[in-house]
């Protein structure tokens, strides 16, 4: 460049108003790039908290730290033990071997793991940003969405709680699904023949992030569904041309035959009826799925509509947010339903009238539709709704919220200024809202007794509490919660089998066998049979009835075949009658099975015992030198040998 060129270029950065730094982030790309770092410091800021929270008796036992295929991490027996297994009552194969990778990368930090789900919620927000404005064309008013979505408390159970990393794993499949949609829409490259061979590309790839977001949480089934009310708004496929403006600047799609709009979802519909079947199959298989003795078809309808009612409210004042709401157990009062009705049916009428706001339906029917599968018309579990289930939907309601507010403030020529302040004090509220609520979910003990103060006749809370409780050996406290929760449900299953386990410790073995039959002989889920029998087997023992004991560990193992705590039992009933070798084979399978620092001094004292005393010495020191708590392993190793 000659000298001249170079003094010119000097000469017009050095213009009054005029600098390098000005002339940062003024192309379109640079500014979308700018407001996604935004929207990540944020999320990254606001969960911070989560770092320091620990593992819940909460589902984390069963996802992850009681888990012997999670936490064999990342092998090929654990995914195809991820794509055949029914476990805690579902059928997500990626969620399972997200978890798995966690434990390979993390071990038993429960930092790993919360931080995993704190980045995969970060790249949610910036998804569902850059998806509303690909779509609309409207970068300010996506960018509200996305930080009500980033900061709103109620989706904090979905981020702060480790087993629930497939609500996240499953929602960032979805929004690539909708962001690869609304490229086929404007594109779908439609010849004589049906789809071009770039339109067919196209729609695979949606298909494919549908089927990924399945195989992480069955949540997103609607999917299709949702896809008509894209057709409507903001694609405008469906109907007149959308109204221009805003909306209409982020590029049309082409109007298509009205058939058409129907046969293209069919093979994503097929994906949703497939996935819905197998759901069942795997919560049925779980007892997960209340019946109707249990739940009449009434009062599911009755808790579904009081509930759309009670996620409004708690979407536009989020307080008193827990991780249990209980199912009533009786109809709720006439008029409470008709209040609910009139107030669904009136919302729904007024955004039906607002045609030239196809943004307020759509946001409308995306909330209402979206929460068809978790709203309890087949009940899965005890809770009448729960916090991880608006994920999805709010976002329907934080469109509608955003739209109206910005349709608003341009009626009444209101400048961005006024605009900005009302919108960035209601997302520090909301900031500070999830980051105390991020707390809520800190330790166990806290989280329960919270959960038992904010709620009424909680089943679940009250008998977890007590579980907590009596592991940490506090077991009279325990044994009031479990009670508590046996006066809210009789027939409370986890509750009898836990005061068994308390009755058991206090060597009232009678009591404790009783409370094990209820649950061995009315348990829907596999698991929870095997570990009564097991409890059974070992209360038989202690009674010194072995042939007992012994078929009820026989049981345990062919309802679950890799259950130690069944191996150990055989065993400890062989060691009784000196069959040695027996004892061995039975506590080396449960150390393949299980690795635990008693089952190895179980089997180092048998070898002993054997006249291996040089396999037993290794086994003893290799234990001594990882147990991270010895003495009590080694209290524990006497007790069960002594039978006490």
């Amino acid at each position: 460049m000659s000298s001249s060129s170079t003094a010119a270029v000097a000469k017009r950065l050095e213009r009054p108003g005029v600098s390098a730094s000005s002339k940062l982030f003024q192309s379109p790309a640079q500014r979308t790039l700018l407001l996604c770092l935004l929207l990540t410091a944020v999320v990254l800021v606001f969960y911070n908290p989560v770092t320091h929270n620990g593992f819940l008796n909460f589902d984390d036992d069963g996802y992850i730290t009681a888990n012997s295929h999670v936490r064999a991490g990342l092998t090929w027996a654990t995914v195809e033990w991820a794509f055949t297994t029914y476990n805690q009552g579902n059928w997500h194969p990626l969620t399972w071997l997200s978890h798995a990778l966690d434990y390979q990368l993390f071990g038993l930090n429960p930092a790993g793991p919360h931080y995993v789900n704190v980045l995969l919620h970060a790249v949610n927000v910036v998804l569902l940003f850059l998806l509303l404005q690909s779509a609309t064309g409207c970068r300010w008013r996506s960018l509200m969405v996305a930080a009500l979505f980033a900061l709103h408390p109620i989706n904090v159970e979905s981020v702060a709680w480790a087993a629930e990393r497939k609500n996240v794993l499953s929602m960032m499949f979805f929004l690539l699904a909708l962001y690869a949609y609304v490229g086929y829409a404007r594109r779908p490259a439609l010849g004589k023949s049906g789809l071009g061979k770039s339109g067919l590309r196209r729609y695979a790839a949606v298909a494919c992030f549908f089927a990924l977001a399945l195989l992480s949480k069955p949540q997103v089934i609607a999917f299709p569904f949702l896809l008509w009310l894209w057709d409507y708004w903001p694609l405008g496929r469906i109907g007149a041309p959308a109204v221009a403006g805003p909306a209409a600047q982020g590029g049309s799609a082409p109007r298509l035959w009205s058939g058409w709009l129907v046969l293209e979802k069919l093979p994503l519909l097929l994906l949703s009826a497939a996935s819905a079947v197998v759901t069942m199959k795997a919560q049925k298989a779980s007892g997960a799925v209340q019946t109707f003795s249990q739940y009449s078809l009434l009062l599911r309808l009755e808790t579904a509509v009081i509930s759309y009612v009670s996620y409004l409210g708690k979407a536009l004042w989020p307080s008193k947010l827990v991780a249990m709401y209980p199912h009533p157990a009786k109809l709720y009062p006439a008029w409470q339903v008709g209040m609910a009705v009139v107030l669904l049916l009136l919302v729904t009428a007024l955004v039906m009238r607002a045609r030239d706001q196809r943004y307020l339906a759509v946001g409308w029917f995306w909330f209402l539709g979206s929460f068809v599968p978790m709203i309890g018309l087949v009940q899965v579990g005890l809770q009448a709704m729960a916090d991880r289930y608006a994920y999805i939907p709010f976002i329907g309601l934080f469109l509608m919220l955003t739209w109206l507010a910005a349709d608003w403030a341009k009626a009444h020529q209101l400048t961005v200024r006024w605009l900005a302040i009302p919108a960035v004090s209601c997302l520090l509220v909301l900031g500070t809202l999830t980051y105390r609520q991020v707390g809520y979910w800190h330790d166990t003990e806290s989280f329960w007794r919270r959960t038992v103060a904010l709620t009424q006749d909680n089943y679940i809370a009250q008998n977890n509490l007590g579980d907590f409780l009596l592991h940490q050996d506090r077991t009279e406290e325990a044994a009031v919660h479990f009670r508590a929760a046996l006066a809210i449900r009789p027939d409370g299953l986890a509750a009898n089998l836990n005061l068994g386990a308390y009755e058991d410790g206090r060597g009232n073995l009678p009591a404790a066998i009783e409370r094990y039959q209820i649950v061995a002989r009315d348990a829907g889920d596999v698991g929870m049979r095997a570990t009564a029998y097991g409890s059974l087997g070992f209360a038989y023992r202690g009674l010194g009835q072995s042939m007992k004991a012994k078929q009820c560990f026989e049981t345990a193992l062919q309802l679950e075949p890799d259950r130690a705590r069944a191996m150990i039992g055989l065993g400890l009933i062989a060691q009784d009658s000196g069959d040695l070798a027996e004892a061995i084979r039975q506590y080396s399978r449960a150390a393949a099975a299980q690795p635990t620092d008693v089952g190895y001094l179980l089997l180092a004292r048998a070898l002993q015992q054997e006249g291996h005393a040089d396999a037993a010495n290794a086994i003893s020191e290799s234990v001594a030198r990882s147990s991270p708590d010895l003495p009590k392993a080694q209290k524990t190793t006497e007790s069960l040998l002594s039978g006490k």
